[in-house]
């Protein structure tokens, strides 16, 4: 019998950094989980990635095991990265930034994030990541 999912957590933490401190030890702790059970593992599997912020996915089951699946860096971290910039425009509509991504770099980001999509197809993770790029008030260029 499979076993039933008490909670599906997200949370964003630095490749090979995480430790039983909140938000780790927190989150877990609410749902009675060995938090080390998750810490260990995970640092080791993202110490390649020290300092970088990871989503990761946990699933908790009623028997307080858990699965849990590290998720790509998100795409604005990676627009920002790309044209080294803090953040996106605060009004996307009306203020653009004058940065602008080329094709060669939306091609690259599109690359890096095919491995978390459910498409096998690079143009349309081109266009998840053109769009990613214009809520941040981005213009593509050519």
């Amino acid at each position: 019998m499979a076993k039933k999912i008490t909670a599906n957590l997200k949370m964003k933490l630095r490749g090979g950094q995480a430790s039983a401190a909140p938000p780790v030890g927190s989150t877990l702790g609410q749902y009675g989980v060995n938090m080390m059970d998750f810490v260990t593992p995970f640092n080791e599997e993202t110490k390649d990635r020290m300092g970088q912020d990871i989503t990761v996915h946990i699933a908790i089951y009623d028997d307080k095991s858990m699965t849990w699946r590290i998720v790509g860096t998100p795409t604005d971290d990676l627009i920002r990265k790309a044209l080294s910039i803090k953040k996106g425009s605060g009004r996307p509509n009306s203020e653009k930034l004058t940065e602008k991504l080329t094709d060669t770099q939306v091609t690259d980001i599109a690359t890096a994030k095919a491995i978390d999509m459910n498409t096998d197809r690079i143009d349309s993770v081109k266009k998840m990541v053109v769009g990613t790029a214009r809520s941040m008030g981005i213009e593509i260029q050519g």
